[in-house]
């Protein structure tokens, strides 16, 4: 890290004020002066988690939102992520928040993926704490606005769906959902060439029952996630692991376009058109990606694919690409007849799921043969 030693707080010597007036230092904490701690009742953790917090060491602030803060850090001599679950008044004594807490360290400990960012350990006591491996280079959503108006290369995009895609085959195949799946959760490698998820805080476990609705980021919430009628915080609904895939496929659109989806729209109104049923513009999209996204965003979850198909489907677009790349064509070489683009989308059949697949190999290779589109203002 680029602090030095004295510019280090130790983790241990923080804790959670009695009010918003006693934040003080890194955003919601405050050094322990010796006068004693704010007591908290402490978050069930399995022991094998837990790290000694008198052994971190946190800098300056990387990032952040309203339930957490998220700094650079040092544990047993190599750069970590510290992530500090934020109080917010009575977030602090509220049994749900912890439990958030004590589920998100469970998921994430799990999760093991080159595509999902790796879990350090976790702490308790003084102040509940995630670590997690450090990803100095950013996030997907400040990359792409970096660079706008300009787009990513046709393959890197690919590749970048593609480590989603398979971060959430895996998560999906151990039965977890992300439901807060967006740019700003993917981290970006030191090569910039690879992404991993991040942030599981509203990740859960998939049950068949009715689970917490209206959660996650708006403008990348799956409509069976909202309501366009008024309801009650917490209010619970019928849902599965294919909000995840309903976000993905704005998150492909975003990577195709380099657009913000439904940009200059206020979030809530952009969910609200979410309800209607209207979704971006398809325009200015390689015509070969059009079917998937449709089907990422179909209205009706069960026509949605799964992770595997669409693992399928990117990595047999990769592979052409690659292809074309390497083959230099000779001068005096026999013209062929160009490849059928319809032979060319069909992939080998998916591996295994646990869960049904949907029709979507059968609606991409129909998809070339007089096709015709409704496109959303």
């Amino acid at each position: 890290m680029e602090h030095q030693d004295s510019e280090r707080v130790s983790l241990s010597s923080l804790h959670y004020g009695s009010s918003g007036e006693e934040f003080l230092n890194f955003s919601g904490f405050r050094s322990d002066n010796g006068d004693g701690e704010f007591s908290v009742n402490l978050v069930e953790i399995d022991e094998s988690l837990l790290i000694d917090s008198s052994e971190v060491y946190i800098g300056r602030m990387i990032g952040g939102g309203g339930r957490s803060a998220v700094y650079e850090g040092l544990y047993d001599s190599r750069s970590v992520a510290v992530k500090i679950m934020q109080p917010c008044g009575e977030s602090m004594t509220n049994q749900d928040y912890k439990e958030r807490f004590r589920r998100e360290v469970m998921l994430l400990s799990r999760a093991t993926h080159q595509n999902i960012v790796k879990f350090v350990g976790a702490s308790v006591k003084p102040v509940m704490t995630i670590v997690t491996e450090l990803m100095t280079h950013g996030n997907l959503h400040k990359h792409l606005s970096s660079i706008r108006p300009a787009k990513l290369d046709l393959k890197l995009s690919i590749g970048y769906t593609l480590d989603i895609a398979r971060a959430m085959e895996y998560l999906h195949a151990n039965n977890i959902i992300h439901r807060d799946l967006k740019p700003s959760n993917l981290l970006l490698t030191e090569d910039k060439q690879h992404l991993k998820l991040a942030d599981f805080g509203l990740s859960r476990e998939e049950v068949s029952t009715e689970m917490t609705g209206e959660i996650g980021t708006y403008r990348w919430m799956a409509p069976e996630l909202c309501s366009i009628e008024p309801c009650p915080r917490g209010t619970r609904t019928r849902y599965d692991h294919k909000v995840d895939v309903y976000s993905f496929s704005l998150i492909l659109w975003e990577l195709l376009t380099n657009k913000t989806p439904f940009h200059g729209r206020d979030p809530i109104l952009a969910t609200f058109d979410t309800c209607r049923n209207i979704r971006p513009s398809v325009d200015s999209i390689p015509e070969e990606f059009i079917p998937l996204l449709e089907s990422c965003w179909a209205q009706d979850p069960s026509r949605r694919p799964e992770f595997t198909e669409i693992t399928g489907f990117l990595s047999g677009v990769l592979d052409k690409l690659t292809s074309e790349e390497e083959v230099e064509p000779a001068e005096e070489a026999d013209e062929e007849e160009p490849e059928d683009i319809e032979q060319a989308m069909i992939v080998a059949a998916p591996k295994e799921a646990k869960h049904k697949k949907s029709n979507f190999l059968s609606r991409v290779r129909g998809c070339f043969c007089g096709r015709t589109r409704k496109v959303a203002k």
